[in-house]
């Protein structure tokens, strides 16, 4: 890489950290300066952590191949009954088994 390159690279890496830390800042200063959540506000801040879940995941179910996807499906139906840590435990076994022919 020439020195251009860098500074492009260093230049973005910047920007993103400025961005990262300027959202989560402005947003802690909003949210800070409300003395009343609005209904709808709480209801589509509750609803991020879903939605940011389902863009992660979304991708892999779709384009990860047949392990993947069963193993999704299983920690999903585990997730709606046991932990958090069950649940992981079990879609890495699931995809492990599959991966070495176990299952």
């Amino acid at each position: 890489m020439d020195t251009v390159q860098h500074f492009d690279l260093l230049f973005v890496i910047l920007a993103a950290a400025v961005a990262t830390f300027a959202t989560r800042v402005g947003g802690y200063v909003l949210i800070t300066q409300l003395k009343h959540i609005p209904p709808r506000l709480e209801a589509a801040l509750n609803a991020v952590p879903a939605a940011v879940l389902t863009t992660l995941v979304a991708p892999a179910f779709v384009s990860g191949g047949i392990e993947v996807a069963a193993s999704m499906l299983v920690a999903f139906a585990v997730g709606l009954r046991f932990s958090t840590l069950r649940m992981l435990v079990v879609g890495w076994a699931v995809v492990m088994a599959i991966r070495h022919g176990i299952l």
